[in-house]
């Protein structure tokens, strides 16, 4: 089973992209939260995989950082939950939004995300509470622990917030970025991821 994929990215698109790993293209499908974060076309990327086989068809699902691994991996474990509303569910919210609204059974924001209706909604908040409560306290911490002491993340803050961007949604996006494993990145390349996530 494929774990983990590091190679060139050959191709991206909203729902699927092709990493080259010594000649052979792997196929990946990613939620919207995986494609923003990815390098240019011709850049190297590293993911964590889901290897999802059923009956003859094999596919491999990738994700940025463990959490939406972690929060896929119990998400298709729900009835009716496949793979594909999976990816949905991590592309129309993001993992921090995601566990707070099932946390606090928020069955309206849930409804807001694109193929998931209310009984859906309210069957996530009644069976994923559970199983994704570790998952919220690791991000929490991990969250938390990654934003820098530098100035680099009040710097990034300071000028988005300048271009017309909400500070608190500016905080989320910018410690999201750090909680990717990010903390080396420049100014620039911070604000640009940023301005990708925002938009």
């Amino acid at each position: 089973m494929i774990a983990h994929l590091t190679g060139k990215l050959t191709h991206k698109s909203p729902d699927h992209i092709v990493v080259d790993v010594n000649g052979v293209g792997y196929q990946v499908f990613v939620p919207l939260s995986t494609f923003y974060a990815l390098p240019d076309v011709g850049r190297e990327v590293s993911l964590n995989i889901h290897t999802h086989l059923r009956e003859a068809a094999l596919k491999l699902f990738g994700f940025y950082t463990e959490e939406e691994l972690k929060i896929f991996e119990q998400l298709i474990t729900i009835n009716k939950v496949g793979p594909k509303l999976a990816v949905t569910i991590l592309s129309g919210m993001s993992p921090a939004d995601l566990l707070s609204a099932i946390n606090s059974s928020d069955v309206g924001k849930l409804n807001t995300i694109p193929g998931i209706g209310r009984k859906m909604a309210e069957r996530l908040t009644l069976e994923m509470r559970d199983k994704l409560a570790n998952i919220s306290r690791e991000f929490a911490a991990k969250t938390e622990d990654s934003v820098p002491r530098n100035g680099l993340f009040d710097d990034a803050l300071s000028a988005l917030v300048n271009l017309g961007y909400k500070k608190n949604e500016v905080e989320k996006t910018l410690k999201s970025i750090y909680s990717q494993g990010q903390q080396k990145v420049s100014l620039e390349n911070l604000i640009k991821k940023s301005l990708n996530l925002l938009s």
